[in-house]
Formats: structure tokens, C-alpha cells, sequence
């Protein structure tokens, strides 16, 4: 006889990269969900789906899909969690994990907390892993594999619950790691959202160019602007939830960034260049550590 699986019936409430990722994941282990179950906002999204294959069964309420489910993975943008909860929290089962993949914590606490039923183990999650592309048929399963998620249980969070759903994303490749919910979002802040932010502002500062130079930008693009417009290329709704839901945080590092970037501006502008040698090299420094992290 075949061992139980980890879960008995997982619910994905929005299955984007990360959550069609993660459902390839179920089905080529075989052994961590014996039921798979999806939900999404659109039909078109359903439809494809069950299409790819990547799920046992499709509903379009979201109420319905989480019923009986001992695991239930919020994988829409994080400025749609508390409406999704509003829906779902009188239909979770007792003793089931609820867990997401949001990019923010602090407000996953805020918006999906207090509407945790009583008997059911809350374990935001955070995946960092990722591409620009978006949508079930973006996603593969090895999307994991040496990269990290981290998980923010509240206090108290009951510690078989979290080993449990740790384990899962063990099994996903992941390496895992326990986080306070501010500590992540500012961590974040400055190893994701900037960056971000960042590239959509180059991008944007190019497609304000005159139209002739702006087509050269776009003919002879170097591999720096090639890469700012990969990133660039990401999911504008997930990514307007980040900033709206981790503002205080991404504030705090733009405005770090703009006086580091002040001072490269007096550099240059001076000829100083030990400043710029020495903010280089720093850079490099950084880049190695990213290597050796096998986080490249």
C-alpha cells in the first residue's frame, strides 16, 4: 500500500508562475498532495488549467475549492488576499494549513489574520524565486530548485504545522528559512522591490526619449538595459500590490538609494575617481558573495 500523501487535498487560490510551478512540483513527486484543486479569477485561466493538466479539478469559487482541503496556498496578487478571505474563512477546515507566496508579510499578517478561523494553522510563505513571465503556462517545476522561502508564522503558530509546510518546500528544492514579518518585507525591499522599481524607472526614462534616439536605445540595447528590461517586463499588478503593501520599507531604501546615488553623481561630476573605484569594487565584493551563495 502507497503512504499517505503529505496533504490529502492542496487548494490553490490563484495559480500563476508560482502557484503553476508548485502544482508541477506536486505532480512529479506524486507523494505530497493526493488532490490537487484550483481556483482563479477568470474561466480563461481555469481553462487552461485543466488544459496543462497541472490540476485534478478546477472551481471558479474560490469557497468551493478550499472546502476539505488541508492545505490552502493564496497565489493571487497580495492586494487581493483580504477580499479572497472575505470568501473563503468560514469555509476552511479545521486543522488545515493556510499558507501564500506573496512578496509582502506585514500585510499578509494584517489582511488575512484576523480572519484565520480558530483550528487552522496561518504560515505565510514567501517563494524568492521567479521570472517575468506570468500565468499557468509559464510555470515549471524545477522554478525552485536552490532558491530560498521563507516562511513568517505569527507567535504561537503551531511548530508541526510549519515543519509540515516547510517540508513541502523542501521537497520543492527550496532551502527554508524562519523570518519575522518586518525583517522580510525590509529585507526585501532592498534585494527585490527596489531593483524593481528601479528598472521600471530606466525603462521608463528611455521611452520618454525623442523618438529617434529612443529607437537606437532600443536597437544597440547592452546587456545592462536588456537586463533592466527583462525585469521590467514582470507582472504590473503583483508588482503595484508589492509597492502599495511594503511602502514603508521600499520608501526607506529609494530614499538610500537616491543619496548613494547623489554621491556617484559628485564623483563623477568632480573626477573622484577613488570614490567611484571604491564603490566599484564594493559592488564586485557583493556580486561574489551572490556567487558563492549559489544564488546566481
Amino acid at each position: 500500500m502507497s503512504p499517505a500523501p503529505l496533504f490529502r487535498r492542496v487548494a490553490l487560490i490563484g495559480i500563476g508562475l508560482i502557484g503553476s510551478s508548485l502544482a508541477r512540483v506536486m505532480l512529479r513527486e506524486g507523494d505530497l498532495a493526493g488532490e490537487i484543486v484550483a481556483s482563479a479569477r477568470t474561466e480563461a485561466t481555469l481553462a487552461t488549467v485543466m488544459r496543462l493538466g497541472i490540476a485534478h479539478r478546477v472551481e471558479a469559487d474560490p469557497a468551493r475549492a478550499v472546502e476539505g482541503a488541508d492545505l490552502v496556498i493564496l497565489g493571487a496578487p497580495v492586494g487581493a488576499y483580504a477580499g479572497i478571505m472575505e470568501k473563503i474563512h468560514k469555509h476552511l477546515a479545521p486543522g488545515a494549513i493556510l499558507s501564500d507566496v506573496g512578496s509582502t508579510k506585514q500585510s499578509v499578517v494584517r489582511d488575512v489574520g484576523p480572519l484565520v478561523p480558530a483550528g487552522v494553522h496561518f504560515v505565510p510563505a514567501h517563494p524568492i524565486a521567479g521570472t517575468e513571465h506570468s500565468g499557468p503556462e509559464a510555470g515549471f517545476a524545477e522554478l525552485f530548485q536552490g532558491r530560498w522561502c521563507i516562511l513568517t508564522p505569527p507567535p504561537g503558530t503551531d511548530e508541526a504545522a510549519v515543519e509540515k509546510l516547510a517540508t513541502l518546500w523542501r521537497r520543492a528544492g527550496s532551502n527554508v528559512e524562519t523570518m519575522e514579518p518586518t525583517h522580510h518585507d525590509r529585507v526585501l525591499a532592498i534585494t527585490s522591490h527596489l531593483p524593481h522599481l528601479i528598472a521600471w524607472t530606466i525603462v521608463g526614462t528611455a521611452a520618454d526619449l525623442a523618438e529617434d534616439t529612443k529607437q537606437q536605445v532600443l536597437k544597440f540595447s547592452a546587456s545592462g538595459f536588456r537586463d533592466f528590461t527583462r525585469i521590467a517586463a514582470s507582472d504590473p499588478v503583483m508588482w503595484r500590490d508589492i509597492f502599495l503593501n511594503n511602502r514603508e520599507a521600499v520608501l526607506e531604501m529609494v530614499q538610500r538609494f537616491a543619496e548613494d546615488l547623489s554621491v556617484l553623481q559628485r564623483a563623477i561630476r568632480w573626477g573622484e575617481g577613488d570614490v567611484l573605484m571604491e564603490k566599484f569594487s564594493r559592488g564586485r565584493a557583493i556580486r561574489r558573495g551572490v556567487i558563492d551563495a549559489k544564488q546566481a
